[in-house]
């Protein structure tokens, strides 16, 4: 999420020749943050308007969120865009299952379809579709440079700066605050053993005082790429590493049997059967009904249990997720990138949206209305991000633990369906633990061999 304020605009080479560089606005980079609202209605200015009305009358598609806040902002930044430059954004929500969007993804692009402009790009999938993205290496290369370098590295394949970061993300623990003072605890757990004891009573509790519908963790289980970043989080968390370690398949291992073995014993248990199909927004829509006194979720979640008509509102916060007694916190790294195809028509016009859409002014009010997580420090370290992202100091000690996606590359999504499979049979109980990691150790194998 960059962004320079601009300056004078150079002409744009023809659309035609898609090997120039395109867009106008090379200006000077800006990071004041002053004046930038909270109100979902009001975005940032469109400081680049100048340079993009030369491309007005342009229509853009652009994929977009599609949990939380996350839509809804879309739309109110995609419209000031349009209003200010006469570029006309449609946003298109993406498939909530992220596994699902990857796979329409995929097949715009094995069709080198021109029907995809810009869409949002999650952060393991620069090596799976470098090849079919516009490098904005020199087009953004000031902008790039106000990004945490790790996240930009992480953007570039063979030299090639595939996007922009947009937001950043990252596992965390959500508890409620008032049952957790109610039934007699003074502090979130910091181990497995404790959340489940505490799951438990207040399970028991809720559900004696006329809430049956009330559980004690809830989390995503369902076979799709967030059971692959809820299990690494509890292998991690419990010494059984991650799945792949210097070219070696390391998932099936005791400590990794005994971190899946402990979660397929909470299906039933501390969470409801039905766990095992959940996604983020089901998980959240528990938790934020007041039917949940733990959850596992992402940053998105924090401002969507704050809005106004929340049962929860003010009710809630946030720790790392557990380990055991000698593991580390762990966090599976998230985020999301804002790419440009490159059978792209719109490639300038494109180009400039990105260019406000990942500015550090629409960070920060992304940061301010949905607790979207900054690429930039210097919106990170802003007084008023904190404010309202106080979790952020509160989570410094979190390991944050990144799936394989560079050891598999253009494999990583087989890799990924691999282990969410595999771990998914275990948790409906059709496997067990070790059986099922042995499964996906043996496959993933022969992938990567």
């Amino acid at each position: 999420m960059i962004l320079a304020a601009c300056g004078g605009a150079a002409p744009a080479p023809p659309a035609a020749q898609p090997e120039a560089p395109v867009g106008g606005a090379v200006g000077v980079t800006t990071t004041d943050l002053t004046g930038i609202s909270s109100d979902i209605t009001d975005p940032p200015a469109v400081f680049n308007a100048e340079a993009a009305r030369q491309y007005s009358g342009t229509t853009l598609s652009f994929y977009g969120d599609a949990v939380g806040l996350g839509s809804d902002m879309d739309k109110a930044m995609a419209a000031k865009f349009s209003e200010e430059t006469g570029i006309n954004v449609t946003v298109l929500p993406r498939p909530q299952d992220a596994t699902e969007f990857y796979a329409q993804i995929q097949r715009f692009f094995q069709a080198q379809s021109t029907e995809t402009d810009v869409f949002m790009m999650d952060v393991i999938w620069p090596g799976a579709f470098a090849t079919h993205l516009y490098d904005v290496s020199s087009i953004f290369a000031d902008e790039a440079k106000l990004h945490y370098p790790g996240i930009v590295e992480n953007n570039t394949v063979d030299g090639k700066l595939t996007a922009l970061p947009w937001f950043g993300d990252f596992g965390m623990l959500f508890y409620r605050t008032d049952l957790l003072q109610e039934y007699g605890y003074d502090a979130p757990p910091t181990t497995w053993d404790e959340l489940e004891e505490i799951a438990q009573k207040v399970q028991e509790g809720e559900r004696a005082k006329g809430n049956p519908n009330f559980v004690g963790f809830v989390w995503q289980g369902a076979a799709y790429e967030g059971l692959t970043c809820n299990l690494l989080e509890w292998f991690y968390s419990q010494e059984g590493g991650t799945f792949l370690q210097d070219g070696a398949v390391t998932i099936n291992n005791p400590q990794a049997v005994a971190a899946l073995e402990r979660a397929a014993g909470w299906v039933g248990g501390i969470s409801p059967s039905g766990v095992v199909s959940y996604r983020e927004e089901d998980a959240r829509n528990v938790f934020q009904g007041g039917n949940a006194m733990f959850m596992r979720n992402w940053p998105y979640a924090y401002s969507a249990g704050n809005t106004d008509d929340s049962p929860i509102k003010g009710k809630f916060d946030v720790a790392p997720l557990p380990v055991t007694d000698s593991g580390s916190p762990a966090g599976t790294v998230g985020g999301w990138q804002l790419a440009i195809s490159d059978y792209s028509r719109n490639k300038d016009a494109a180009v400039e949206f990105v260019r406000y859409a990942t500015s550090p002014q629409m960070q920060k009010w992304r940061a301010l209305v949905g607790t979207f997580v900054p690429t930039i420090p210097v919106v990170s370290e802003d007084p008023e991000v904190l404010e309202a992202m106080p979790f952020l100091q509160n989570l410094s000690p979190v390991v944050r633990v990144t799936r394989p996606s560079r050891e598999t590359g253009e494999l990583y999504n087989e890799a990924s369906t691999i282990i969410f499979q595999s771990a998914n049979e275990a948790l409906l109980g059709s496997t067990s633990a070790a059986d099922a990691l042995a499964q996906a150790e043996q496959q993933l194998q022969r992938l990567v061999r």
